[in-house]
Formats: C-alpha cells, structure tokens, sequence
C-alpha cells in the first residue's frame, strides 16, 4: 500500500478521534495565535457562519487533499461567504509542506496582517476588529501548524 494510499485510509478513524479528543480533554478544535491568524482542525460547514460571525475570519487556508475537503468546508462553500481561499494541498502523516508552498502561505496571510496593520494605524480607537486567516489541516497540529510556525518566524 503506497504512504498516500495508507493516509487516505486512515483519514476518517483519524478525524474521529480528533473530534473525541476535543469533548474528552482540553483540546480546542481552534485557537485564535495572534491578532491575524487562527489555527485549527478541519471546520465543519456547520463552523462557517461562527467563525465569519465571533472570529471575522475572511480567509482560509487549508494544507489538506482534495479528498479531505469534499464532505467539508471546501473552496465553493467558503466562497459562497466571499471568504478568499487558499488550498496548500499537502499528504497527511508521511509528507510536509514544501519550501514553496510554506512561502505562498505565509505571503498569503501576511495580505490580511498589512490591511489590520493598515486599519488600525487609522482607527485609532482600537474598537476595530482585525480580518482573520484560519489555517487548518485534519487536526491543527503539523501541517498546518508548521505554516503557522514559519508564519510567526516571519514576523516576529
């Protein structure tokens, strides 16, 4: 069995098991990482709507297959929101984001991190509430979260 095959396979017991791990421990199935960006796991399309609403997400990008989106928040229903959408497709377990892909990530959000940068210089009342990119994979916690890291290494 090839190592994208096997990713494939063990896609939904996996999903499974994060969405367990959320009711059970202190897991979160998203957290907000700075004034811009949010990481988190695969969001439901039952997820859109709040994370417009509380987060003011306007941006979305997703390290998953084609695959992984298909029952899912995917290009169309994040569109029909007018929320820009980002897909750095990337095999689950046994691959990681390329050098160009982890680039085009990061430039991507740093879009929405200058026009906050932008708003708040001019809205100096602070009752602004910055535009958000969510950044997620299956699970939140490696491809995903490897942009995020060099996301943060970039501008830091």
């Amino acid at each position: 069995m090839s190592l994208a095959m096997f990713a494939r396979v063990t896609f939904y017991p996996t999903l499974v098991y994060n969405i367990l791990m959320e009711k059970i421990s202190s897991r979160n199935w998203y957290d907000r990482i700075d004034e811009t960006v949010i990481l988190g796991a695969l969001p439901f399309r039952s997820m859109t709507k709040q994370l417009i609403a509380e987060e003011n997400v306007q941006a979305v990008v997703s390290m998953n297959e084609d695959y992984e989106l298909r029952l899912f928040s995917n290009e169309k229903e994040w569109n029909k929101n007018n929320i820009e959408f980002l897909q750095l497709s990337v095999t689950d377990i046994f691959e990681s984001p390329s050098q160009e892909k982890l680039y085009h990530g990061v430039n991507f959000i740093n879009k929405f991190r200058d026009a906050n940068t932008l708003n708040n210089s001019i809205n100096s009342d602070k009752s602004y509430y910055p535009k958000s990119v969510y950044v997620h994979c299956k699970a939140g916690r490696t491809r995903s979260a490897t942009l995020v890291g060099c996301y943060l290494m970039m501008v830091r």
